[in-house]
């Protein structure tokens, strides 16, 4: 299975989709914004992570405008989080062939890469 979670408005996440030639015809493509995630797909993002504050973004505007910086969150917490407001996903996502790769940094990127090559 090779699955992309990302936000259409995001020019980072346009920016990787297109370095990395993926289209909807290699890839299985999510737009979070327009297809919410489901708390099942958030737990099988979980499942191959590891934690769901691994997949939680504390760059996100509302991490700060709703005080969460302040707060000792858990890991249900994150997931709430999550599955109810798009923004605290790291996007990217990658699923490819049970392996997951979130977020932007230069490395994830380079891996995905090297994996769909």
């Amino acid at each position: 299975m090779k699955k992309i979670y990302y936000l259409a408005t995001c020019s980072t996440c346009i920016r990787i989709i297109k370095e990395l030639g993926i289209t909807a015809s290699n890839f299985n493509m999510q737009d979070i914004k327009t297809q919410p995630m489901t708390s099942d797909q958030v737990d099988e993002m979980k499942a191959l992570s590891g934690s769901y504050e691994s997949l939680f973004s504390r760059r996100a505007m509302k991490y700060k405008s709703m005080g969460l910086a302040n707060q000792n969150l858990s890991e249900a917490d994150y997931k709430r989080l999550i599955v109810e407001e798009y923004t605290f996903l790291k996007r990217p996502v990658f699923i490819i062939d049970n392996e997951i790769f979130i977020g932007n940094s230069k490395k994830t990127v380079e891996a995905v890469g090297q994996k769909i090559n």
